[in-house]
């Protein structure tokens, strides 16, 4: 199944769209890679939902990638005895450790880390930014506020403490369980939440191994401070606008996309945009004009992948959301615009020997307009590096392991095919032709660029590249 777009589509599984129809419809309309959200639904849930996938992979004959997101920390506040109360501006209100239920002078927090990285001028958010309170006194099992910005407050509702590092961990006792659980059934991709420095990657990377890639979620500001060192550490990066939409202003965050992205572009990593891309179409069978710019926006920067939430989990219109998705993904690609603001962006290779290869095959491309390049990869490093520099012709992937096959599949231009291990650069480039040909990208005539690292089989190699006909 041959997608003739560069940028990938990541779409969430949930109760509208988890039937084998439903998720083989999805991945005939453009779905490249799905999401397991496990913030919602059980273990027997995704389990059906992977094996679902993988039917549907085999009768595409096309490698789907399965990343599977972690809850991680739900800050909240506890419950009120009336179950709801009424915040007034300039009022004041206490936190506190106490679990006696709260009314409009007092509230049950529950989190004595958020009490021990409080200080005086702090600012609290709750639910979703809608109420802000000023913190002016606390200590180890209090906070005194005032409010700041006023509305209902009920039981439950989430808290964000902008710009203060948390002494806690992004992998809750319950993402523990999810993750062991989701390593078992075999996900290709681990997005870890929460994430705000690096050891938050380090940590995760001591229990999640080889078995997957991990996936770092961007919604806390404190990880911005950080950005280099945590797009060093992680597979890939996610920008997760939902969280950090609340814990910034509004107008910061279309230039924090545009920084991150820039970040992971110039480290070779994917990165994906997220949250809200095309939110009215839970509703609606079509997106508002907004966010058909919104998609198209992160196109024209060269983003790896977008993302559907709500949108492909629980909408109403989960195919139709998909199908629009890819349709502007075509229209920006189409545009001579897009190829000239990649190359506008592009930034130096690294000064070693993969990067050079990769470097040189950006520019063979742009000369000899080639069917296609073809990669020879084991873990995925060689198609990383070759993704980076965003070539004119698609990417072939060819790797012997179904894992390194599925990971690949968020990846931009690149087309996985799992494929036998060669032994010699003859037999090399007669597998490159035969599979650039059955996978519809090349015809008896063109030219095909191959890219690979001798010895075969060694991981971080890449230090070939050939031009090769096809008769």
């Amino acid at each position: 199944m041959r997608r003739s777009r560069q940028a990938r589509i990541l779409a969430t599984l949930g109760p509208s769209s988890s039937t084998p129809d439903g998720i083989l419809a999805l991945h005939t309309a453009g779905a490249d890679v799905f999401r397991l959200n496990f913030s919602h639904g059980s273990h027997e849930d995704h389990a059906a939902r992977l094996a679902t996938i993988r039917e549907v992979e085999r009768e595409s004959g096309r490698p789907i990638g399965v990343l599977m997101d972690l809850q991680g920390p739900k800050l909240r506040v506890g419950r009120f005895a009336e179950g709801r109360i009424e915040l007034v501006p300039g009022a004041r209100f206490r936190l506190d450790l106490d679990e006696t239920p709260g009314d409009a002078r007092r509230a049950p927090l529950p989190h004595p880390e958020i009490f021990a990285a409080l200080q005086a001028g702090t600012d609290l958010l709750l639910d979703d930014g809608k109420v802000r309170l000023r913190v002016d006194a606390c200590g180890p099992d209090f906070a005194d506020t005032t409010v700041v910005v006023g509305g209902p407050l009920s039981d439950r509702k989430g808290v964000n403490v902008p710009g203060v590092v948390l002494p806690i961990s992004p992998l809750t006792e319950k993402d523990r369980r999810d993750l062991a659980f989701g390593l078992e059934l075999g996900v290709d991709w681990v997005a870890l939440s929460f994430v705000q420095r690096p050891d938050d990657l380090r940590e995760a990377r001591a229990l999640v191994g080889d078995k997957a890639w991990i996936m770092a979620k961007l919604e806390k500001p404190s990880a911005l401070e950080h950005l280099d060192e945590i797009v060093a550490l992680a597979d890939g990066v996610m920008v997760a606008r939902g969280d950090l939409g609340v814990e910034m202003p509004p107008e910061q965050v279309p230039v924090l996309q545009r920084r991150i992205v820039r970040a992971c572009r110039a480290a070779g990593k994917p990165v994906v945009v997220a949250t809200q891309m095309l939110e009215s179409m839970i509703t609606a069978p079509v997106p508002t004009r907004a966010e058909a710019s919104d998609v198209a926006t992160a196109i024209y920067d060269g983003v790896d992948a977008v993302m559907l939430s709500a949108e492909s989990a629980s909408g109403k219109y989960p195919l139709e959301a998909v199908t629009i998705m890819a349709r502007i993904i075509g229209q920006v690609e189409a545009d001579p615009a897009w190829r000239t603001g990649l190359e506008a962006t592009h930034t130096e290779a690294q000064a070693n020997t993969p990067d050079a290869i990769c470097c040189a095959l950006r520019r063979v491309a742009g000369l000899l307009e080639p069917a296609a390049t073809v990669t020879y990869t084991s873990s995925g490093f060689t198609t990383l590096r070759a993704a980076r520099e965003r070539p004119a012709a698609p990417i072939l992937a060819l790797t012997p392991q179904a894992s390194t096959a599925r990971r690949l599949a968020l990846v931009w231009g690149v087309h996985p095919v799992p494929f036998e291990e060669v032994r010699d650069v003859g037999e090399m480039v007669e597998h490159a032709a035969r599979a650039s040909v059955e996978a519809g990208f090349a015809r008896p005539g063109d030219d095909i660029v191959v890219v690979a690292g001798l010895p075969f089989g060694q991981s971080g190699t890449t230090n070939l590249l050939h031009v090769a006909h096809i008769d």
